[in-house]
């Protein structure tokens, strides 16, 4: 899919990484759940202490990939095999990641973009084969279904904490 995918994929690997050392280091239970994570680092004074990675401000990134690749799923599950993804994936970047980027790196990503494949293309790209692509297909929209709620619940716990503003 490009270097513009696999950077996006190294970066999600190394947020994963950065929750799951906080969690193995903490010998407390304060990372044992997404909810005492943040009451943990806001009652600490941590979410903004220089030099500290919170893990607050990593899941709140990763919380708003998730919202992108979700809008850019369910987009995907209404074209057609021919149609090209481009659109789709502009989309959901503007809808969601956009507002969180500079202009530099939004016309860098919306440019990016159109390399993007067909939908057919798109996905025997991530599923392989065809067998996978029906697979793949027909959990597409319970997937889609239980990734609103894991966003709805995160976007509730950030929103009452007051944290959706974290930089």
């Amino acid at each position: 899919m490009g270097s513009i995918f696999s950077f996006v994929a190294s970066d999600l690997k190394d947020k994963i990484g950065i929750l799951e050392e906080l969690q193995k280091a903490d010998s407390t239970g304060n990372f044992s759940t997404f909810k005492k994570m943040v009451n943990y680092e806001r009652d600490n004074g941590l979410l903004n202490k220089q030099g500290y990675v919170s893990g607050s401000r990593t899941l709140l990134r990763l919380h708003r990939g998730l919202d992108f690749i979700r809008l850019f799923l369910k987009q995907i599950e209404e074209l057609k095999a021919e149609e090209k993804t481009v659109k789709a994936c502009q989309d959901a970047y503007n809808c969601t990641l956009a507002k969180y980027h500079g202009w530099l790196i939004r016309k860098s990503a919306v440019l990016a973009m159109h390399a993007l494949p067909t939908r057919e293309a798109l996905l025997i790209k991530v599923c392989g084969s065809r067998e996978e692509i029906e697979r793949g297909v027909q959990v597409l929209p319970k997937m889609l279904e239980v990734t609103a709620e894991a966003y709805k619940r995160t976007d509730d716990l950030y929103t009452a904490c007051d944290l959706h503003g974290l930089p």
